[in-house]
């Protein structure tokens, strides 16, 4: 927008906007004192109080009369021109003060109406000025220029800052999907392939046991009974593993339904316990049941057997003779923790950082010589965050391993308890 010369009458009807930075106490009350002088001051003593009222503003400030002409200004109004304050007369015409403001730069149109005007000043310099016009109350208008540059500056860096949060945001977002993608996938393909692998192994164990027990007369060299047992202990080996693989699928994939049986953490925790009573003894470990909690659950019984015989199997299978495995129940007002504490050779930082994933091993001194898919702390954490619990793990290496499980007890035992 090119600057024109106004005449006395379009000067009257001129309006400008609201203001350069809306809701601004600072600009309201400046205009408003102006408004106050120029209806009681006139001549001489209305251009002596423009200027001492306008000296006090912070920005750019020009008082017109009726006529277009310059009552008063500012020394920074006189900044912004890049001239001496001296070199602003009382009487300079409008349109050739805007003329030299806006030389070597161009003027663009923020709002512009009947009733006001708000223009911005960009200079080849790189700055940017907001000009604001606006009547006051009588006659004459006020020109307001407040430079802007740093804040349009820190506006387009927000501004690029939000876009980069966007883009990042998105590819997120698409990074996220095709990871939940991958991983429907890779469940899907593993359980496809546990259960198809499962169908011959149980095959060639049938027939190893059938071998084994000779229905059709000796098979000759005694070595031959010994090949056929490492057949059917391999195959059953094997169809644990993938036993293991299926049911970790099941559990991420959200396959398996979850049932609500109503039991105590105590029957819990005594099934367990006799259960490897017998394997413990054997491996030569003490394995010791903690006291009674009388925590009542509402969860998968089968689910969070399979849970704990894990933990334990794991505890008394890491634990070496003369060890200890113990395994104990805390109530509280709003759960019941469940622990499995052994003596074992525990594990470092970084082995323990990767326990949860599926088929991490980690160093091979801690598997040699020991049966796992690597599949049972996996398992367990999965049962544990569907029954709506959570799964802890503490250990240190050459000391021993705690694993916590906690989980919710029933609604009216917890508020018993409160």
């Amino acid at each position: 927008m090119r600057p024109t010369e106004q005449s006395g009458d379009e000067a009257k009807r001129f309006r400008a906007p609201e203001g350069m930075v809306r809701g601004s106490w600072l600009r309201r009350t400046a205009i408003g004192a102006l408004e106050w002088l120029l209806t009681r001051l006139t001549g001489r003593d209305a251009a002596h109080g423009y200027a001492a009222l306008i000296d006090t503003l912070p920005f750019g400030v020009a008082c017109w009369g009726a006529d277009a002409r310059l009552l008063a200004s500012n020394d920074r109004f006189a900044e912004r021109l890049g001239v001496s304050p001296d070199a602003l007369s009382s009487g300079a015409a409008y349109h050739e003060v805007v003329k030299s403001l806006a030389q070597g730069g161009y003027m663009q149109s923020v709002r512009e109406d009947f009733e006001n005007r708000l223009l911005e000043l960009h200079r080849e310099d790189g700055s940017t000025l907001l000009i604001e016009e606006r009547p006051i109350a009588g006659s004459g208008f006020v020109t307001l220029l407040m430079d802007v540059t740093e804040s349009r500056r820190t506006n387009q860096l927000l501004t690029t800052v939000r876009e980069e949060q966007r883009l990042l945001a998105r590819r997120y977002h698409e990074e996220k999907l095709r990871a939940e993608a991958a991983s429907r996938s890779k469940t899907s393909f593993l359980a496809h392939l546990s259960h198809d692998i499962r169908t011959p192994l149980n095959h060639i164990i049938g027939f190893a046991d059938m071998l084994r027990q000779q229905p059709y007369g000796a098979l000759g060299d005694p070595r031959y009974l010994s090949y056929v047992e490492a057949v059917k202990s391999s195959g059953e080996r094997l169809l644990g593993f993938f036993g293991s693989i299926l049911e970790l699928a099941e559990l991420e994939g959200g396959r398996r339904e979850m049932r609500s049986d109503r039991f105590t953490a105590d029957e819990l925790l005594v099934g367990v316990f006799r259960r490897f009573a017998g394997q413990a003894q054997h491996a030569g470990v003490i394995f010791g049941l903690g006291g009674p909690c009388n925590a009542a659950l509402t969860a998968d019984r089968f689910a969070l057997e399979r849970m704990v015989s894990n933990l334990v199997e794991n505890a008394v299978r890491f634990t070496p003779r003369g060890g200890k495995v113990t395994l104990a129940a805390y109530a509280g007002h709003d759960g019941v923790v469940l622990e499995i504490t052994d003596t074992g050779i525990g594990m470092t930082a970084e082995r323990l950082a990767t326990l949860s994933q599926p088929f991490v091993f980690g160093d091979a001194a801690l598997t040699r010589d020991r049966e796992g898919a690597g599949l049972g702390i996996a398992i367990a954490r999965a049962i544990a965050e569907l029954s709506g619990g959570h799964l802890a793990i503490d250990s240190r290496q050459g000391l021993g391993t705690t694993v916590a499980v906690s989980l919710p007890v029933l609604a009216e035992q917890a508020a018993k308890a409160a």
